[in-house]
């Protein structure tokens, strides 16, 4: 079954999923966004790192911004990290986040599935990048991007 953008608005809890955000923000001077693309022809990774760029996801001060990149037409998905959270956590952490996000969206709890990536990726973010609460200043909004 292919799942439309509308489709999967209404199967997603957004409002769930910019808790998970603010949640694990507060443990991170890390930045997390969602991002949910329309129907696209072409490289859905590729796709995935003009979001990031569109994002401003490149232009936190650590450079330690997470895109969760989510493709429903195409029943794909990409996690993509910034340079500096790359660096500390290697491929396997990659991995990881993608197969578990990855089992639940073919179960088809969308909301589960990010929020467990977002839960992941936070303790992974709070442990190389912990909020310093004087100068932390959340630098991306938390909301779930529709407008690729």
């Amino acid at each position: 079954m292919v799942l439309t953008r509308r489709q999967l608005l209404r199967a997603l809890d957004t409002e769930a999923v910019k808790r998970a955000i603010e949640e694990a923000e507060r443990r991170t001077s890390g930045e997390i966004r969602v991002s949910v693309a329309s129907l696209f022809w072409g490289d859905v990774r590729k796709n995935a790192e003009r979001a990031f760029e569109r994002l401003g996801m490149t232009a936190t001060a650590g450079r330690n911004g997470i895109l969760f990149f989510v493709v429903p037409s195409r029943r794909k998905f990409v996690v993509l990290g910034d340079s500096g959270i790359h660096e500390r956590v290697g491929p396997e952490f990659w991995r990881h986040v993608t197969a578990a996000v990855g089992e639940r969206f073919r179960r088809g709890d969308f909301t589960g599935g990010l929020v467990h990536g977002i839960e992941t990726v936070g303790r992974e973010l709070a442990v190389h990048f912990p909020v310093d609460r004087e100068r932390d200043a959340n630098e991306l909004p938390d909301d779930v991007d529709f407008s690729g």
